[in-house]
């Protein structure tokens, strides 16, 4: 199982790998309550675990502060490594410099980029109190685009993202990571 904001991504790679998985992903909206992604997690292992010989997570940390390795641990489970999907999609040393570079960085990926009016303008409210804005964004300097699909049209609908963000736009090209972690997963070592 694993958060449906990586589904798209996930679900590429098991088409390329050949490999016989199947996905069962959570709604990417309990990213805004971290402290439901464990126990809606929990409720599916439950649900999968007589039908799976193995039940893998594809959830980083996720803002859980711990709660998701906790039930890892406790149910037997192994999830992705790092503290969230950026780590996954352009390495935690890598995401590390980046906010020590500039902590004020608002970081997308290509799911968060596809699906900007509605996961974050709506959710934030932006689109019926758009003054707000300024009071949610006004520490951040900049947007980081971690592009795993860089097509014109993405770079477009990251630029517009941005702009009603008013925040420049960096774009970090960021292919391919996440197949490589859920076939380590899967297959090799435990992550945590």
């Amino acid at each position: 199982m694993l958060c449906g904001a990586l589904s798209a991504d996930a679900n590429a790679w098991i088409d390329q790998s050949g490999s016989d998985v199947d996905i069962h992903p959570l709604p990417p909206l309990l990213h805004n309550r971290p402290e439901r992604i464990a126990p809606e997690v929990e409720r599916l292992i439950s649900e999968l675990r007589d039908d799976y010989d193995e039940i893998v997570i594809g959830y980083a940390d996720c803002g859980s502060y711990g709660a998701i390795d906790e039930m890892c641990e406790r149910l037997g489970v192994r999830r992705l490594a790092g503290q969230h999907c950026y780590d996954i999609y352009a390495g935690s040393d890598e995401m590390a410099a980046m906010w020590a570079d500039q902590p004020g960085t608002y970081v997308l990926t290509d799911f968060l980029v596809l699906s900007f009016d509605r996961v974050i303008w709506r959710e934030l409210g932006l689109d019926r109190h758009p003054e707000l804005r300024d009071d949610y964004f006004r520490n951040y300097t900049r947007v980081v685009w971690l592009a795993g699909r860089h097509t014109p049209d993405m770079e477009r609908a990251a630029e517009r993202a941005a702009e009603r963000l008013g925040l420049p736009l960096e774009i970090v090209d960021a292919p391919g990571r996440l197949g490589p972690a859920l076939g380590n997963l899967m297959y090799n070592s435990p992550q945590n």
